[in-house]
């Protein structure tokens, strides 16, 4: 199924930009949505989701991410928000979080490192190490139920890690999903369409959903 580059309908748009309802920077939620306008990443059609529902639209954050000034402006925002935390680590899940998290850590003068799969089940591998009481930031690129940032979590929690938040590009939940931390961030809050696979009007006219994400690494 082709993808079209085109603005998705949103329900309840709002700017997470510096946290809840504030501006870091100047930049707010329009200029967030020019960057992915421009990049392409906004799309449009019908996509598996990490979680296993549907939708008609689609943040390819990849898209937007291939260029380095909006990767530098987007981590910007969550780097400035955490800029007092004095952060060690950033820790984000493969693939989609490397990025981000490379960025925000180079930001804040911070190591970077990441989690990826390993028969399904999310691992610190290639010699990554979070030590004791290290301060840690989670990073991800899109959260819609929040699943990899959760395991992610619970991976710092297991080796002794101090969390100190969580900052994404997009938050597709509407800001519904809350994570066990004291501080969360998102450049953008959207509550997205999403249905079940067995609801889904999409596959009841006939559409087969594409998987545009990398959930299996």
């Amino acid at each position: 199924m082709k993808e079209n580059n085109m603005k998705p309908e949103t329900r309840d748009q709002k700017s997470e930009i510096g946290g809840r309802g504030t501006r870091d920077g100047g930049r707010t939620s329009s200029d967030v949505m020019e960057m992915f306008k421009k990049s392409g990443a906004l799309l449009g059609g019908h996509f598996l989701l990490t979680s296993g529902n549907h939708s008609d639209q689609y943040f390819q954050c990849a898209k937007v991410l291939q260029y380095p000034e909006y990767t530098e402006k987007l981590c910007g925002i969550i780097a400035g928000h955490f800029k007092d935390k004095k952060i060690d680590v950033v820790v984000a899940p493969a693939i989609g979080g490397i990025v981000v998290g490379q960025e925000v850590a180079r930001q804040l003068g911070a190591r970077s490192i990441f989690t990826e799969r390993n028969d399904g089940v999310m691992q610190l591998r290639r010699g990554f190490e979070i030590n004791k009481n290290e301060r840690v930031l989670v990073c991800e690129d899109v959260v819609t139920t929040g699943g990899s940032v959760f395991e992610v979590i619970d991976i710092v929690k297991d080796n002794g890690g101090m969390l100190s938040g969580v900052g994404v590009i997009i938050d597709r939940s509407g800001g519904s999903v809350m994570f066990p931390v004291d501080d969360q961030v998102a450049c953008y809050t959207i509550q997205a369409v999403k249905y079940s696979p067995e609801e889904c009007p999409l596959c009841k006219q006939g559409s087969q959903p594409v998987k545009p994400g990398s959930r299996d690494v």
